[in-house]
């Protein structure tokens, strides 16, 4: 009989009389590092453990509404499955969190405590072109590995003529390998899956499907060396390289479905050919954060952040896309009539390119804003795959009259990259608006008009305009420039509007005075 857990993310409240396996690390120097790929009986012994506990199920999120806290939520199974994994990796959600607090802002939305998924303050993510390394977003699946610089080492192996192992010292010889800078935004799937989540519920997985606002992307000038140069050191691709993708192995520690893995994903070669595979060890001008994948990591233009993946020990040459669980089996795109009674992993297709997005990223919903004739809004817009944002546009009244922002207020073009905007909106009319924004790429890709044309079961690219909900008040109109002098005069504030009015809104004989002149409540007889 499988051992209850409790619902508790506490190690102290993790079952004692459970099974005591050693899975040790596979190398010195490498803290937190299991070695699973190469060993399908560990990997198998590691399923008859899972599955000798009765874990917590997931959190509901969707159904109910997602918790005012920070830490949105805990991720107490995900906790508990390090736990049962023995000594290696049982510290690793307190040394997750502990990069969290030595390299993120204090100030970060954690979206999920464990493993790490966070991102910054709104306002303060398109206030720089360039994200600052502690504000940029962090999308983990595993606790974080504590790689020592020096023991560490890259292996390049399957098809390729010449197998090779390369240490960051031979990475970073530029005899060897031309160095290679760029400005990449990264951005999670998930980003706005809040919106999704919030009208249209779907797969509930705290982890793959977390509850992602807005700040799910960030832009960074990252350095390393182009894979394409690392595959011709190592001789080339064996057949020319037709049909083979390059696969990559984090060295985190993964679960899904009661079985136990390392992050593995894969890119294709036409990818790398481009020159748009990075392999990178700087970001910004600084090392990598270790929360960030110390010592190195890959760095994919245009694709989906899950294939830029951290920790990074092999690079391994393949016949077609990856088949390991997160290629094959996550990061799926389903048609609207897909769901948990027919989802098939065959019947989505796999989430490679992104597409053009956008969001304001101030104001925010509910904001009640005192104006003279025009709302001062932020924001981002992002497309992928090479692709670049050329206009933004922004509707004050739910996307029937559109504004340009003018070219001037986006923040400078790159090929991989987002552009931060800002513009003032006109807005004459008062109460509840709702404002959109929409980009147009240099493709002339634009953006669903609405959540529903964009919803998918697992709530990935959440591409549709992005809508907010505000609260007008127009200081140029007579009656609401009388009101705020009222209150100003009494020493009261306007806002928030829910807090009723301490005095008459209006006196007996302007009362009569009106309704004499509109001929009274009652008709003519």
């Amino acid at each position: 009989m499988a051992i209850d857990c409790k619902n508790s993310g506490a190690r102290e409240d993790f079952p004692k009389d459970g099974p005591k396996p050693n899975y040790p690390e596979e190398r010195s120097g490498w803290k937190g590092y299991v070695e699973w790929e190469k060993y399908p009986e560990k990997k198998a012994d590691a399923a008859k453990v899972l599955a000798s506990y009765k874990f917590p199920g997931p959190p509901e999120f969707q159904l109910q509404q997602v918790p005012l806290t920070n830490p949105l939520l805990e991720g107490v199974r995900w906790k508990q499955y390090h736990y049962a994994m023995g000594n290696t990796l049982t510290d690793q959600p307190d040394i997750s969190w502990k990069y969290v607090q030595q390299e993120k802002s204090a100030d970060m939305n954690h979206v999920l405590q464990f493993p790490y998924n966070g991102e910054p303050p709104r306002e303060r993510l398109v206030e720089t072109a360039l994200t600052n390394n502690k504000d940029h977003f962090v999308r983990n699946h595993g606790g974080i590995p504590e790689i020592e610089r020096d023991a560490y080492f890259l292996e390049i192996d399957g098809l390729v003529n010449e197998p090779k192992n390369l240490t960051m010292a031979d990475l970073q010889n530029e005899k060897l390998f031309p160095r290679q800078s760029n400005v990449v935004s990264l951005q999670c799937s998930g980003t706005r899956r809040i919106e999704q989540i919030n009208e249209y519920p779907g797969d509930g997985d705290e982890l793959i499907n977390a509850p992602w606002g807005e700040g799910a992307i960030g832009t960074a000038k990252w350095t390393g060396v182009s894979l394409k140069k690392i595959i011709k050191h190592c001789g080339g691709l064996k057949d020319g390289g037709k049909g083979i993708h390059l696969e990559f192995y984090g060295a985190d520690t993964y679960f899904k479905k009661g079985n136990v893995m390392n992050y593995v994903v894969s890119v294709p070669w036409r990818k790398v050919k481009l020159n748009e595979v990075l392999i990178a060890w700087e970001m910004n001008g600084e090392p990598l954060p270790r929360i960030h994948g110390f010592p190195l990591r890959t760095v994919v233009f245009g694709y989906i952040g899950a294939r830029s993946w951290k920790w990074l020990y092999r690079i391994k040459a393949i016949k077609g896309p990856s088949q390991a669980p997160v290629q094959k089996k996550e990061y799926l795109y389903y048609t609207p009539q897909v769901g948990k009674q027919n989802a098939m992993y065959s019947n989505g297709f796999s989430i490679m390119d992104m597409p053009v997005s956008s969001a304001i990223m101030t104001p925010v919903t509910k904001d009640q804003i005192v104006h003279n004739g025009t709302i001062s809004l932020t924001g981002w817009a992002y497309s992928g795959g090479g692709h670049w944002p050329e206009r933004v546009e922004v509707s004050g009244d739910g996307g029937s009259v559109w504004y340009q922002v003018p070219w001037e207020n986006l923040s400078q073009k790159y090929y991989h990259a987002w552009r931060t905007w800002k513009f003032n909106c006109p807005v004459d009319a008062e109460g509840w608006l709702e404002f959109c924004v929409r980009t147009w790429d240099n493709a002339l890709n634009t953006q669903p008009t609405y959540v529903r044309s964009a919803w998918n079961f697992d709530l990935h690219v959440t591409s549709s305009c992005h809508r907010i909900k505000i609260y007008s008040i127009n200081r140029s109109k007579p009656a609401t420039a009388a009101r705020l002098k009222q209150l100003e005069d009494r020493g009261l504030d306007i806002l928030p509007i829910t807090r009723p009015l301490e005095f008459d809104l209006e006196s007996d004989e302007h009362y009569d005075e009106t309704m004499g002149a509109m001929g009274g409540r009652d008709p003519e007889e």
